[in-house]
């Protein structure tokens, strides 16, 4: 059985804003379920503190990180009409950003070989001079950021013995980020568009939901071109459909890739409950799509992965969708467990799309 860390604080409950659909509620009914399920009690609790300013201002710019600190010490306030800010959303948007570091510090030790951020603010939508879309701080860049920068500057770093048996390349050269949210993280595109060491792989709603970003001819610029996927879906899009998305797009594109490091940012809004969203994929869809990316890290990767928290609205597709998540990135073959079952209403076709996007990416 794989070892697996999860990091979770209570300061990621104290952003909140009753009624908003992106509030401490989300996290309390995902860590309620675990200790109900008795899920914690195998995996590996990872140490971790906030970023400091210096750590933040690697991806965000200077006068961003004073005005999220400025805000959430006046108290109650708007970054925009969408993102609010309250007194400790600062801290605790630092807090994820470190959980993210530390995560990803842990599983290229080989302290652990996958770990799960139960973090929030969500980040994918947050760019280098402005957060939106419930983000403030870009928690998954600053993941793979850490991976290929500060981790690979530092010569002095103790990989240990069972690091290096992980993989040939323990210091990863290349990292790919996996974004399912059902909302397309036009912030994390935007901060690895050019970066040919980063393959972004996002596949999401597209054209009835925010941000409006995410068109399959967004593929990156210059050294990068080539190395963002966009995946985009129309509504009512299925089990089905994303299976395909990931069988004939996103695991050639990894196999062309071969990253040394595999990024999850997990959203589970596109389940067909989901209030913000219109897809229609079921708690079995989400599992199956982790066990492909549970297998393309083994295959790749050494098994080394990441999964970082982003949304999910309805509280019970979003807890049981991170319960069965962990359970496969413990290799557990049990049964998905899931109360809501699948989508009453048949799914888009979406087969003639899927080989369209595949053309595009080069992937037939």
């Amino acid at each position: 059985m794989p070892a697996v860390g999860y990091l979770y604080d209570p300061i990621f409950l104290a952003h909140d804003l009753p009624g908003h659909p992106e509030n401490a509620q989300r996290l309390q009914a995902i860590m309620d379920l675990l200790r109900a399920r008795d899920a914690l009690a195998s995996l590996t609790p990872l140490p971790f503190r906030a970023a400091t300013f210096e750590q933040l201002t690697v991806l965000h710019s200077p006068l961003y990180v004073s005005r999220v600190y400025a805000l959430s010490e006046r108290g109650r306030s708007a970054l925009n009409p969408d993102t609010y800010i309250v007194a400790e959303s600062f801290n605790a948007a630092a807090m994820a950003v470190g959980a993210s570091l530390a995560a990803t510090e842990a599983v290229l030790k080989g302290n652990v070989q996958r770990a799960f951020a139960l973090v929030r603010p969500p980040g994918h939508h947050a760019f280098a001079d402005h957060g939106e879309g419930f983000c403030l701080f870009n928690n998954i860049a600053f993941a793979a950021k850490h991976a290929l920068d500060d981790m690979n500057a530092d010569h002095d770093y103790a990989w240990s013995p069972s690091a290096m048996r992980n993989h040939r390349n323990a210091r990863p050269e290349r990292v790919m980020i996996v974004d399912f949210d059902v909302h397309h993280g036009n912030g994390t595109q935007a901060l690895f568009y050019d970066d040919p060491r980063v393959l972004y792989v996002s596949i999401h709603e597209y054209g009835w939901v925010y941000p409006g970003s995410g068109a399959a001819d967004e593929r990156g610029q210059g050294a990068g071109r080539g190395t963002t996927i966009n995946v985009p879906l129309p509504p009512e899009t299925g089990d089905l459909g994303y299976a395909l998305a990931f069988d004939e797009i996103l695991v050639p594109a990894a196999r062309q890739f071969a990253p040394n490091l595999l990024l999850v940012s997990a959203g589970f809004d596109a389940h067909w409950r989901d209030p913000l969203a219109h897809m229609r994929v079921s708690l079995a869809g989400f599992a199956r799509m982790m066990r492909v990316l549970c297998d393309l890290s083994d295959e790749l990767c050494g098994g080394r992965m990441v999964v970082v928290l982003e949304g999910g609205y309805d509280l019970q597709a979003l807890s049981y969708g991170v319960l069965n998540t962990l359970r496969v990135m413990q290799g557990s073959h049990a049964d998905v467990e899931d109360p809501l079952g699948p989508c009453p209403a048949p799914e888009a076709p979406v087969e003639d799309l899927i080989a369209a996007f595949a053309a595009l990416n080069g992937l037939t």
